[in-house]
Formats: structure tokens, sequence, C-alpha cells
């Protein structure tokens, strides 16, 4: 049977400006995907837009425009920012598109049809930049325990779904799973959260209008986050084709999400799933925030780190290294120019650039670009070969827990390894010697075998690097997708071998 893999980044509203934290969970994710894929997995990788709720509404009154013309306008602001970060998504989800509204609606019908959804009337403090309404207990000041910001009374007839019902099984199942809510501290705080009480939970507003009616009472809209939640499965043609990626990709693998939205994917997600009768998600994983400087990121504060800017100016590649290379995924992590000039400048020009460029110029000066045949191995070829076997689970296993700093501290062991091996094994003094042109061979040929196991390994990370490597060593990228690709030995002896200009080239510092 196919292995399948199905990962999602949030939606993200369409109020907001395409930030580096927007960046960072949508980059880990392809990430992933890629790397799933190279592994001979088929993949399905979604991201997209929330475009319903009050703020939408307030936002696109304020301009003159309807709320559809609005998200239309700004959804092109994720998608060009995709694009030019090289996201390669299955599908980019939209909440105004008909094949989610009706997947909405569908969910709504089942866990009505349960009478785990009932007519009562709300009333408590509404915060409307979360969307989220508080207890009086939980204001802190009288304001949004999240954000700060001031709160509004609201009293209004509303629909509620029975989420207190769900309680128990929620915490069975995560109790069973420990792996559902990643990184461990975050399971921690939901299970407390969820062992002070569930309430029900309102899910429908009557003071605005913008958002997916309530199926028989339009007079109701749906609360944007159980529209929003169900995206995951509406991408997948839910409820109209469940023989086709339905079947095949839910459950979700993971959801990837920032810290802030875990209880909204780990409470209200799970117990709406598990009152419509559909599998939970594998694994909720929720990522830490960016500071700037070691300040927190804010309009106010013009810190705000755009990364149409960042890739302007550094490449693509290197900023989805450094994102993923200077935090443990999980973590919070903090921003600054001078660590991704360092980065680039030791990690990408002089160990990974400066490989690849030595062992391609080598090549061409000693065999005239063409591979040689490798001879019999000696001690430290053995050593080199067992090096890179050994990384083959190492990765794996660190990519598989998300941990993409320590996949990349292990790629990186590799790129150490290769360097060493020439410093080791003298090429340039081989070739002084007519009598040693079997070894010479032999040392170029695991050399460029080296090369080619790091750029296939670094390709997730940096997919214009990954090819452009690949391609000197004539290995398309799109060669025989599976796992043997990995294995020792995948460079024929005769290929011709293009000499590299360097990849990175350093970044002077004032």
């Amino acid at each position: 049977m196919e292995k399948t893999f199905y990962i999602t980044t949030p939606i993200y509203y369409v109020n907001d400006v395409p930030h580096i934290g927007h960046a960072y969970t949508t980059i880990a994710c392809d990430v992933l995907a890629r790397y799933k894929k190279e592994r001979g997995y088929k993949v399905y990788f979604l991201t997209g837009t929330d475009e319903h709720g009050q703020k939408v509404e307030k936002a696109a009154q304020a301009n003159g425009e309807t709320p559809l013309e609005l998200a239309d306008r700004v959804v092109k602001r994720f998608q060009s920012l995709w694009e030019k970060l090289n996201i390669d998504n299955t599908d980019f989800i939209r909440t105004t598109q008909e094949r989610h509204k009706k997947a909405v609606e569908e969910i709504f019908r089942r866990i009505e049809a349960k009478k785990d959804i009932y007519l009562g009337e709300y009333e408590d403090w509404y915060c409307t930049p979360c969307e989220t309404f508080w207890t009086e207990k939980q204001l802190l000041d009288g304001n949004c325990p999240d954000c700060g910001r001031p709160t509004d009374k609201l009293r209004e007839e509303s629909y509620f779904f029975r989420m207190s019902k769900y309680q128990d099984a929620l915490l069975e199942h995560i109790e069973k799973n420990p792996d559902f809510i990643q990184p461990r501290t975050r399971r921690n705080e939901i299970l407390s959260f969820i062992k002070e009480g569930l309430r029900d939970l309102s899910i429908s507003r009557t003071t605005f209008n913008w958002g997916i009616p309530v199926p028989g009472n339009d007079k109701h809209v749906i609360y944007v986050w159980f529209d929003a939640l169900t995206n995951y499965i509406s991408s997948l043609g839910f409820p109209d084709d469940p023989d086709g990626n339905f079947k095949d990709f839910w459950p979700c693998n993971v959801h990837v999400i920032g810290k802030d939205i875990l209880r909204f994917h780990t409470v209200y997600w799970p117990t709406f799933l598990l009152a419509a009768g559909i599998p939970l998600p594998e694994k909720v994983f929720a990522h830490g925030w960016w500071t700037v400087e070691g300040q927190k990121m804010s309009k106010s504060l013009r810190n705000v780190v755009e990364p149409n800017m960042l890739v302007d100016k550094y490449g693509v590649d290197a900023i989805r290294y450094f994102l993923l290379r200077e935090v443990p995924f999980g973590l919070d992590g903090d921003f600054s120019h001078t660590a991704l000039v360092h980065r680039i400048n030791s990690d990408l020009a002089n160990d990974h650039g400066n490989l690849v460029s030595r062992s391609t110029a080598m090549v061409n000066k000693y065999f005239d670009g063409v591979l040689p045949q490798p001879g019999a191995d000696e001690e430290v070829d053995t050593e080199l070969k067992q090096i890179f076997n050994n990384a083959v689970a190492t990765v794996d296993q660190h990519m598989n827990n998300l941990a993409f700093n320590k996949a990349l501290q292990a790629i990186w062991e590799l790129v150490s390894a290769a360097n060493k091996y020439i410093d080791d094994t003298a090429p340039w003094a081989l070739a002084k010697d007519d009598s040693q042109k079997e070894r010479l061979g032999t040392v170029m040929y695991n050399l460029l075998e080296a090369v080619r196991l790091i750029a296939l390994y670094t390709a997730p990370f940096m997919p214009e690097t990954g090819a452009k490597v690949l391609a000197l060593l004539g290995d398309s990228e799109e060669s025989d997708v599976t796992d043997v690709r990995f294995d020792w030995g995948g460079l024929k002896p005769g290929t011709k071998i293009t000499k590299s200009k360097p990849l990175f080239p350093r970044i002077e510092t004032e």
C-alpha cells in the first residue's frame, strides 16, 4: 500500500500582513512535506486563509469595500509570499469557497443530529481581535488575558455545542496518545485546562453577517473557529468525496500551529470531530514565537520582520535554513541579522559551499570532470561511508519529531566529515604521484558521492541549492524518488561533473 503523509499549516487570517511567524510555520511544513516526498511518500500539504468573522467585516467597512473584495485582495499577499519562499503546497483553501461552506454545514448538521447543538442565550466578555469569549474571572483588569485589549460585554441568542459532554473522551484520548500534543510542555498545559472543566461552547453569532449561516437559521452566523478548523477536511473533499483524498489522507499526520492557537486545535477541534464521528488527527505540534533582537514583534515598535525583504536581501534558501537551524522547533526564538549573517558565512559559505566548490573543482582538474571508477577501500573510506550510513536513521528520526535543528545538525556533521575526508586523504598530494591514480579516483568518487547525499538531505530545507548541486553531479532531482536514493553508491562512474560557482557568496559586514 502507498505510504501517505498529510501536513497542514493553520489557515492565516486575511486581516494580517504576512510576517516572519507565518513564514516560519509554512516553511517548516514545506520542509517536512518535501522530505517525505523524497522518502517515497504520497504527500498532501495544505495551507490557506481564514476569511470570515467580525474583524474582516469591520476592516472592509472601513475601506469602503465588501468583505469578499478585501479577502480577494489580501489573499494574494500570502499566495505571492509562498511562491517567493518556494512553498510547494498541494492545495490552498479559502474559507469563502463553496467546497468549504459545504463541509462546515455538514459537520454542523451531524453534530446537531446527535442533539449536541442547542439554542440558548449567551452573555460574556468578548474580545474582537482574538474572536474569543471570556468569563469575568478570566479577564485581567477587565481586559483580554491573551492580547491585553479591552473586551465588550455581549448578550445574544446563540447556538451552543455540548463540549462539556466530551471532556472525558478527550482526556482519555490525550492520555492514551502521548504524541497527540507536542511538545510535551504544551500537552501538560492542555491537560490542566481540560481538568478545570470544559464548558459548553457558543458556536454562533447574530451581531454581524460575514460568515457561514447556520443551516436552517440564517439569522445566525457560525462561529469563526468552528468554521475555520473544518478547513482541514474540506480541502480533502469532505463530505462529497469520501473515497478520494479524504479516505487517503485523513486522519492528518500533523497539524503545525503557533502556540497561541493551541487550545482551539487540541480542545475545540477534537471535540467537534468526536461529536461528528470523525477520527482525530494524529498530532498537533505547537511551535514557539519569534522575538526580534530580544523584543516582541509589534507594529508600534516597527520591528516586524518582513519576509519579502529578507529574501530580497539574503536569498530564499539562506532564510529557510536559518529559521529552522537557529532555534529548536517548539521553543521561542530571537531573530537577529547578526546571527543570520553568521550562519550564512560559516555554515553555508564556508562549510557547505566550500565543500561543493573544492570537490567539483578537483574532479575537473584531475579527471577532466569525469567521475572515476572507485577502487579498493582503505580505512578512511570505510569510516566515511559508515558515518553516512548511520545518518539515514538519525535524520529520519529528527524529521519525524519535527526536530528540524537537530536534523540540520546531523546533516552538518556529514558536511564536516566530508571536509575532514579531504584533509585526511590530501588529493593534491596523490595527484602528484602517477602510481596513486587509482587511489585518487577512489577518493574523488567518495567525495562526490558524499556531496550528492548531502544535497539530498539539504534539498527539503534549501530546494534551489539542493537541485543546483544535484544538477552539477548529473543527478536530476526528479529521478526515482525512493529511499534507495539515500544509499551510498548512487553516483555512476563516468558521469560528467560540472565545476561549481560559489553557492553562497560571503556577506561582508561593516
